[in-house]
């Protein structure tokens, strides 16, 4: 989970694995948690996913961490599942399975070294980029990002060690590779990076810390399909962090901002979430640059991390034509700007 730009050393954004056939999963799975089915391999970016069918139908979702996975960011992500299970049970996120000894997860013995092994209940639902956009649904999704949050205010684990990639709190570290982004788009990225670090002692300054989910975009929000405004679950926990608040709703309304009625759909989202939570003047202030910096990162990573794995291009560049229209369309965005989007945003 913990990533530095510029290291020589393997992490879990850059390591390597034997993969797992599906006969192999099954077997695990059946041995560990006495489910007998059949596995189906699922796309992943730091891990072996599996859709896996159990004999009475019934879908469950199989993870199988890669060797350079730190344990504790495991653990983090296991604690986080049931602290929402136990104090927001209406937030719809996956539930862990526990082992037949009672375990959230099992150590798994490999050719590549120990890896952790994760069962876990599966949601139905349509990825949210597969469906029709509205304003009814960043409305929706917006609120379903506060109650999350809300959610997961008073859950007391911390995560491991280290920085993540992803973290906008670490922004400045990604000028370790900025070099790999594209001539006619650098200048832009780099802009970004100059506006966080005059930005820092309000950033330090903002009171709001939390747990946040970090990662809340349309790859990982499911709706409804025969109502897609609808949110019916929220999946992927692996990029948590301890932030900011206002980072969350930074990430999330971030991926709101490639189309034409980008400020109609900015306005609903935030209506959503100040449906369920209200958000503090210093917060709203720094807003618009957080969305830019969400935006510059999945840039900026999405092209250092295409370079350097050229067989995955297609997954790791997937965000990053939408990224670019949406730091496009609010370059020049201010917080008043988003005031007179949402000109009841300040009030309680």
């Amino acid at each position: 989970m913990t990533q530095q730009p510029a290291a020589k050393k393997t992490d879990s954004m850059s390591a390597t694995w034997s993969e797992t056939s599906l006969a192999d999963a099954a077997v695990a799975t059946a041995e560990v948690y006495g489910f007998h089915g059949t596995a189906k391999r699922l796309s992943s970016e730091r891990d072996e996913t599996f859709l896996f069918i159990r004999t009475d139908g019934t879908d469950f979702v199989l993870k199988i961490a890669n060797p350079a996975e730190d344990p504790a960011a495991l653990e983090f992500q296991d604690g986080a599942l049931l602290h929402l299970a136990s104090v927001a049970p209406s937030v719809p996120v996956p539930r862990l399975v526990l082992t037949k000894e009672g375990a959230p997860s099992h150590m798994l013995s490999t050719a590549d070294g120990p890896r952790i092994l994760r069962l876990l209940t599966f949601l139905g639902g349509e990825l949210q980029y597969r469906t029709p956009a509205s304003e009814a649904q960043s409305r929706n999704v917006g609120r379903a990002l506060a109650e999350l949050g809300l959610g997961l205010e008073d859950y007391d684990g911390r995560p491991p060690a280290g920085k993540l990639m992803w973290d906008i709190s670490h922004t400045l570290d990604l000028a370790a590779v900025v070099g790999d982004v594209a001539a006619e788009r650098r200048a832009q990225v780099e802009a970004v990076l100059a506006e966080f670090e005059r930005s820092l002692p309000a950033i330090c300054a903002l009171e709001r810390r939390q747990i946040i989910h970090n990662d809340f975009n349309p790859h990982n929000i499911l709706l409804d399909p025969a109502e897609p405004a609808r949110v019916v679950g929220i999946i992927d926990f692996g990029d948590m962090v301890h932030a900011t608040l206002i980072n969350d709703l930074a990430v999330g309304i971030s991926y709101h901002m490639a189309t034409d009625n980008w400020a109609a759909r900015t306005r609903a989202f935030l209506e959503g979430f100040r449906s369920a939570r209200a958000l503090q003047p210093a917060e709203i202030e720094l807003l618009p640059l957080l969305m830019r910096c969400r935006l510059a990162m999945s840039i900026i990573i999405a092209e250092w991390r295409s370079a350097r794995f050229p067989e995955n291009r297609a997954y790791i560049m997937r965000n990053h034509a939408t990224a670019w229209r949406g730091l496009q369309n609010i370059a020049d965005l201010t917080a008043a700007g988003l005031k007179q989007l949402v000109p009841n945003l300040s009030e309680a």
